[in-house]
């Protein structure tokens, strides 16, 4: 007899553990498909060369991210985490891949400013080492301690990942 209500106590147990689980799982709570950032189409890693006005080669593929910001209010950030010129700055950018922004802190350069202008992120408008079509972005950018009329350029092209296409 004892092993009998062993056994019914048991099924009872299972059987309410499973009523159990059923009834709470499977809430996800929230947006199960929430989208991605209104600037997520430009963000990304891309080589950038870097020329002065002079027309002298300052940096040669230097590695830079573009990532939005909390607000996402189209600004994004332009880091390249030393690897180039030393710039961390917001942007504003444009539905069509324009961006610019006047006189904003540089992150990576404590006390100085850079002003960015003449901005694009073109679809498809470079190659990879690699010969892969993918996009170019360019700009040009005033640190705020060099002399007027003395920027530099910034042209390059998105990182595939890619191994034929590392610098």
């Amino acid at each position: 007899m004892k092993m009998k209500n062993i056994k019914n106590n048991f099924i009872k147990v299972l059987f309410g553990i499973v009523l159990f689980s059923s009834v709470t799982a499977c809430d996800e709570g929230g947006d199960a498909t929430a989208g991605q950032t209104n600037t997520g189409q430009f963000a990304g890693d891309w080589f950038i060369s870097l020329t002065d006005t002079d027309g002298d080669l300052v940096v040669d593929h230097a590695l830079h991210s573009t990532y939005n910001t909390s607000a996402n209010d189209n600004t994004m950030w332009i880091d390249d985490k030393e690897n180039g010129y030393y710039i961390k700055a917001k942007f504003t950018i444009n539905d069509d891949g324009t961006f610019s922004s006047p006189e904003t802190d540089n992150l990576l350069d404590p006390g100085t400013t850079v002003t960015i202008t003449d901005g694009k992120i073109e679809k498809d408008g470079a190659v990879s080492q690699g010969g892969h079509t993918v996009n170019k972005i360019s700009f040009r950018v005033h640190f705020s301690y060099d002399p007027p009329g003395y920027d530099i350029l910034y042209e390059g092209h998105k990182r595939t990942g890619f191994l034929e296409d590392e610098y």
